[in-house]
């Protein structure tokens, strides 16, 4: 995509180690991937994912963009609504949504008193040892809350079965140039 600088000291996330950093004002970044609402930039220091919320400290970076990119839409609940909303969470290496990554095992609606819903979602990941699962289940878990009548939305990173390449969608095959 592009290189710009930080405008302001900015927190971020160490990809794939999920560990927190504070990027330096000035640094030089290399903007890889604006999905999902989130930033993946790449720096003399590795790979690090920009939440949307400080995104704004990257010089030059459409912010608009991502706020529709972030945003759940629609403004009635249903099962079609939630599985949109995990459409909008992508892993910050792979340009491609969790749930055409095949990453989504299970999605269970309940409903509650006085309109309210229960959401739970079962992932997994492309790799047991990746760090930025929390990061990606909270993405998936934050989208879910925000819909209309949800009044509990959790998601649980599980391993059973383990996740394959041949896992992942026709779509997002299409995406990687897998077929």
């Amino acid at each position: 995509m592009s290189t710009t600088r930080l405008l302001e000291e900015t927190p971020a996330t160490l990809i794939p180690a999920g560990t927190p950093a504070l990027l330096p004002i000035g640094t030089q970044v290399h903007i890889v991937q604006t999905l999902g609402g989130n930033v993946t930039v790449r720096t003399d220091h590795g790979l690090f994912r920009i939440s949307r919320q400080h995104a704004e400290a990257i010089a030059g970076l459409d912010t608009a963009k991502l706020d529709a990119d972030a945003a759940t839409t629609g403004s009635e609940f249903n099962e079609a609504a939630v599985w949109d909303a995990l459409r909008g969470c992508f892993d910050p290496e792979i340009p491609v949504n969790i749930v055409d990554l095949g990453l989504i095992y299970d999605l269970d609606i309940e409903p509650l008193g006085e309109g309210g819903n229960r959401v739970e979602v079962k992932m997994t990941l492309t790799a047991p040892g990746c760090g930025m699962g929390p990061v990606i289940a909270e993405d998936a878990r934050a989208r879910i809350a925000s819909l209309p009548s949800v009044t509990e939305a959790k998601v649980h990173i599980v391993w059973d079965p383990t996740w394959t390449p041949q896992m992942i969608s026709e779509a997002g095959r299409k995406q990687l140039g897998l077929e």
